[in-house]
């Protein structure tokens, strides 16, 4: 059943003290299913993130439309919640505290915002650690801090944006596979934004890859890879040659981008 309709959405922005605008998006549509982990990947400046804060209710399309079981998307909504990569918890707020920030400002009672707060951190794997801040804790550990926090309203979709980026290659590995994981556990619709082809294949039901200069949707691969997915998924054939297709896809793409930074450094 589809969930999520992206429905011909383009955007534009205004570029300051210029009459023209710049054109982000344009003439993208995509249906999300209920339960699929979808990764859009793509170059910088491909428009991924600015697709996902339209799905988010951040921004609104200049045209077109996206819809959450039929009905318009114009504002954040608690169905559909957001991981950042800079983890955004509140550095003066315990973990524990940080994962019942939404949960208090829906009425919920404060025991029972304690127990679906801890019952979450458990299952990120950071119990024991409710009672630390995050300037205590890793990077990695931040992160699943803002998972919990974003699956404890009960979402519908879980809208993610780069959320392993800024880690060290070792615990980015790690937490794909808990990602995996937590998602089978939880049976969440997951939007996943990356430029990375490796993470992109080992998450997704589907890639969706996004050209540059509008962003649009280039094509869409089905990831034929059981599940659950372990360290060993990463050495099957499937996995190697969905990996090495996807480069060869976007290697023009990225070539084309070093480039034009190149040229825009020589031009300054």
């Amino acid at each position: 059943m589809t969930q999520l309709r992206v429905d011909h959405v383009s955007k534009d922005f205004a570029l300051r003290g210029r009459a023209d605008v710049l054109r982000v998006l344009e003439d993208v549509s995509l249906d999300i299913c209920e339960g699929e982990l979808i990764v859009l990947l793509g170059p910088s400046g491909c428009g991924k993130s600015t697709l996902l804060n339209i799905i988010a209710g951040f921004l609104q399309p200049t045209m077109g439309q996206v819809l959450h079981e039929d009905i318009p998307v114009s504002k954040p909504d608690r169905r559909r919640t957001v991981v950042f990569q800079d983890y955004a918890l509140f550095p003066w707020m315990t973990l524990e505290k940080n994962v019942e920030f939404g949960l208090k400002a829906q009425g919920i009672a404060p025991a029972e915002r304690t127990r679906i707060a801890r019952s979450f951190l458990a299952l990120v794997k950071l119990r024991g650690f409710e009672d630390h801040y995050p300037y205590e804790v890793s990077g990695g550990m931040k992160q699943r801090a803002a998972i919990a926090r974003a699956l404890a309203p009960d979402p519908d979709i879980l809208l993610m944006d780069e959320p392993f980026g800024a880690l060290d290659a070792q615990t980015r590995v790690l937490l794909q596979e808990e990602l995996v994981r937590i998602v089978a556990a939880t049976n969440r619709t997951v939007v996943f934004v990356t430029h990375s082809i490796d993470e992109a294949v080992f998450l997704a039901d589907r890639i969706v890859v996004m050209s540059s200069h509008p962003g649009k949707i280039r094509s869409i691969h089905k990831v034929a890879l059981p599940r659950p997915r372990t360290a060993e998924t990463r050495s099957l054939p499937n996995f190697i040659n969905l990996t090495q297709e996807l480069w060869d896809s976007l290697k023009p793409q990225w070539h084309d981008e070093g480039a034009n930074a190149v040229r825009s450094q020589h031009s300054t």
